[in-house]
């Protein structure tokens, strides 16, 4: 077929299908009583094609709102709740209505999400990205989508400042504060960046300023930072480096809980809950109210007009 793909009709899908052009119509249409294979050959060449019936067509059937698709990892998560709330505002002020989904940390679910929302005919979507996503499933939306929080090739992208955060943290603590004893809890390294990069950051400063590392790796939750809090304290540190609000969480239960209040503890990412709990943690601010704002604008950019890929680093900031 000599047509390109923005060109198709629901004519042409009906053709390459082998089906009546009803028949296609009822498919984007979500009729129950399409057999299942019939559904799955239409939305293959639906697929294939990246077609997208027109805007008039899409009012007719109801779809008359412009849509943007939110895929988060999961809906409890702090960080990411802050960015939405940020971005929320810009897409409801420019015409679109947002749906939030939860991937749970699902590459599969996320494959599933994709393709509702192509039948839904999104006009975009935005996807916080975790360790195990692939770039390959977002290939159909390359030129209209934005990925918080990991760095795809080729796409849009708006990233946290990890070894920078982390960075700040332990500057403060050494050079200004003069501490030599600075523990250290964090995330598996199998999560690349809250994980992998900030322990590295971790290891590589004190490699630099020839600091005995006392790390304990766990799991992104306040239990973990309740329960790791005794493995860093046996080495006697001055003061410890949280790679998340939630692990400080755990860390300043514990200490409270023990009565032990001679130790700095240093938050990466802040939230209110901590603050309000307790308020002397200092924290390092990763930017999450930006990150969204950032995020929502690149996606109305790339939405109005083609611009060029590109990686966006929220800057992060230290807060006493």
């Amino acid at each position: 077929m000599s047509k390109s793909s923005t060109n198709l009709t629901i004519k042409d899908i009906a053709k390459l299908s082998g089906v009546s052009k009803s028949t296609v119509s009822r498919v984007i249409n979500h009729d129950p009583m399409v057999k299942e294979s019939t559904r799955n050959k239409v939305m293959a060449i639906v697929e294939q094609y990246q077609f997208t019936p027109s805007k008039s067509a899409r009012a007719m059937r109801g779809y008359g709102n412009k849509v943007i698709g939110i895929i988060v990892t999961r809906l409890d998560s702090i960080s990411e709740n802050h960015a939405v709330q940020s971005m929320l505002p810009i897409f409801y002020a420019n015409g679109y209505d947002p749906i939030i989904i939860e991937s749970q940390f699902s590459a599969a679910k996320v494959a599933e999400h994709l393709m509702m929302l192509r039948e839904k005919q999104a006009d975009g979507i935005i996807v916080f990205a975790f360790t195990g996503l692939d770039s390959s499933l977002l290939t159909v939306w390359q030129h209209k989508c934005v990925v918080i929080a990991r760095p795809f090739s080729a796409y849009s992208c708006i990233c946290y400042d990890d070894i920078g955060a982390v960075n700040k943290a332990l500057t403060y603590l050494y050079q200004s504060e003069k501490h030599k004893k600075i523990g250290f809890i964090g995330v598996d390294k199998q999560d690349q960046t809250t994980g992998g990069l900030r322990y590295q950051a971790y290891i590589d400063f004190c490699t630099a300023y020839k600091i005995q590392p006392n790390a304990v790796l766990g799991n992104l939750s306040y239990y973990s930072g309740y329960e790791l809090a005794e493995s860093v304290l046996v080495h006697s540190p001055t003061a410890i480096v949280c790679a998340t609000d939630s692990i400080a969480l755990g860390l300043n239960k514990f200490l409270s809980e023990k009565n032990i209040n001679n130790i700095i503890v240093i938050s990466i990412g802040s939230s209110e809950l901590l603050n309000f709990l307790f308020s002397q943690t200092i924290t390092v601010d990763l930017g999450f109210d930006k990150a969204g704002i950032y995020a929502a604008n690149e996606l109305l950019l790339m939405l109005e007009k083609q611009v060029n890929a590109k990686i966006i680093t929220v800057p992060s900031q230290l807060l006493k």
